[in-house]
């Protein structure tokens, strides 16, 4: 069974990728990353999520980017927006994708895997420069020049299935593979059990999504 390393962050988009990858036969080694996000609520999804739906192992790494800072998700003194803005915004964590994806690859390259599957979408998201199609090919491009893999003729395939669908094409797909939302978390400012605060991007996008595909919102809120 060929391997893949599945970018699993506890979020909605995420677990359906790790669902697709399984469909698609591959042997899955989720990858989840403690950056200093402003709650763990997420890696504890992710836990959940990774056994619920089989993965072959489950690591979290730490890395601190609290140290830079310069995001709503990494500097506990800039406020989560809780109303929709214009351009990218504060909750960009700069760079993440790439310093999560790099530490994908690295651990690809250990378990001699050709395939690394992250959740990035470009149709229903709040405009991270990192989400983009430009990104997921350049990002694999330079995959394949820094590899021994590659260069030894192994190259490396990105796959980002959700990057043209909607939120409800996403969660219609989930829900088709058996995928427990109830398990994830989506949140920026969630508590730490998990539960959403239903104002954020992150949760508007999720609750739009649930609407359009016609599923019931399976999402905890405080207060509720």
């Amino acid at each position: 069974m060929k391997r893949a390393v599945v970018l699993l962050s506890g979020g909605l988009d995420s677990a359906t990728v790790l669902a697709m990858a399984r469909e698609q036969g591959f042997e899955c080694y989720a990858l989840s990353v403690d950056y200093g996000q402003r709650h763990h609520a997420e890696l504890a999804a992710a836990q959940k999520v990774a056994q619920a739906l089989g993965a072959r192992e489950h690591r979290i790494l730490n890395i601190d980017l609290t140290g830079f800072g310069g995001s709503a998700l990494t500097d506990s003194s800039i406020a989560v927006p809780e109303q929709a803005s214009s351009g990218i915004p504060i909750t960009y964590v700069p760079a993440r994708n790439t310093i999560m994806l790099s530490l994908a690859l690295a651990w690809a390259e250990v378990l001699h895997a050709q395939d690394i599957f992250f959740g990035v979408n470009a149709v229903d998201y709040s405009g991270y420069p990192d989400c983009r199609p430009e990104y997921v090919a350049a990002f694999e491009r330079m995959a394949n020049l820094a590899t021994q893999a590659a260069v030894e003729g192994k190259p490396l395939t990105l796959h980002a299935p959700l990057l043209h669908l909607t939120k409800a094409e996403i969660i219609r797909q989930g829900v088709r593979l058996g995928v427990d939302y109830g398990l994830t978390v989506s949140c920026y400012q969630a508590d730490e059990a998990g539960r959403a605060c239903g104002r954020c991007d992150s949760c508007r996008l999720r609750r739009e999504g649930f609407q359009s595909a016609g599923v019931p919102d399976s999402t905890r809120y405080r207060g509720e």
